[in-house]
């Protein structure tokens, strides 16, 4: 039992970040906004979450430095493709470069450092329930964030007026601006929370998966994280089956080598990316579906003068 519950620990870690970026992507992508820039704008979230937790000694300011930072980095783009109009897929890919650029040069005097990890918050009680307990009352913030995020979302998307004006901009823009909706303003909001999730999700990276700066520590999670949103159809309780069960493929490399299974380390390493192949190869079958659940404007431009 004890084995288990390290195992599903380590699992939830994981899973975690992958969790919150897709859902600021998710939100991103029902405005009608397609940023492939979530790999580069979680690097760094992360670097900025490890650098205001160096400086500060607080790892709660290092959270809001890493959101902070994913919401400004992600201004970026937003400006670029919403008010110059360029192509949102060239853009989102120079974002990701750069912000692997970028977080190398300002976390080169971070390496090496040891990092303060985020304490978990063990709640009266229930944290002491066998099993349950520490697997569901004795996580981190980040962690109780992102399940909050998750409902929020949903009732956002499906229960409110707003995030219906942003699910009517992603899916018809043209029209969504003919009943009066500012298409713009909602896109670059819907591009900040994205920016500022990714943040999230890095400082979830260097503050509590891996408490230290190491370059490049996103490690292909924004792309897996694009991928879920695929995956879940762009409905936020599929995402979170899909986090976990990615976090689960990312997390078994390290549990069969310790059990000392006979598997090459490099293959084990490439099961997330092979699983996030795999999905995408029988989403792709069912083409219908995914038809009608895509947002119909997702990717194309808007000029409200044209």
């Amino acid at each position: 039992m004890g084995i288990v519950e390290a195992i599903l620990l380590s699992v939830i870690t994981a899973a975690t970040p992958l969790v919150i970026a897709a859902l600021g992507e998710l939100v991103t992508e029902r405005s009608g906004v397609l940023n492939l820039g979530v790999e580069g704008t979680m690097v760094m979230g992360a670097v900025c979450a490890f650098a205001a937790t160096q400086i500060t000694g607080s790892p709660y300011l290092g959270i809001l430095a890493g959101v902070v930072c994913g919401a400004v980095f992600s201004l970026l783009f937003a400006f670029l493709t919403l008010t110059l109009v360029a192509n949102q897929v060239a853009t989102g890919l120079a974002l990701t470069l750069l912000g692997l650029g970028v977080s190398g040069m300002l976390g080169e005097s971070f390496l090496g450092m040891q990092g303060i990890k985020l304490q978990p918050i063990v709640i009266p009680v229930l944290a002491e329930i066998p099993f349950i307990g520490p697997l569901l009352f004795r996580q981190d913030i980040i962690f109780y964030l992102s399940i909050a995020l998750v409902a929020g979302v949903h009732w956002f998307l499906f229960r409110s007026r707003t995030g219906l004006k942003l699910r009517a901009v992603g899916d018809s823009h043209a029209s969504a601006h003919a009943l009066g909706v500012n298409v713009i303003t909602t896109r670059y909001l819907a591009v900040m929370f994205g920016g500022a999730c990714a943040g999230l999700a890095g400082a979830q990276l260097s503050l509590v998966y891996t408490p230290q700066w190491v370059e490049n520590m996103s490690a292909g999670r924004g792309w897996i994280a694009l991928a879920l949103v695929v995956f879940s159809s762009w409905r936020p309780w599929r995402l979170v089956a899909g986090g976990y069960l990615f976090g689960a493929v990312s997390i078994s490399q390290l549990h069969a080598q310790a059990f000392g299974i006979g598997i090459p380390s490099q293959f084990l390493s490439s099961l997330p990316y092979l699983a996030t192949i795999v999905v995408l190869i029988l989403i792709s079958h069912n083409r219908r579906t995914t038809l009608i659940n895509t947002p119909a404007s997702l990717g194309k431009p808007f000029v409200p003068d044209r």
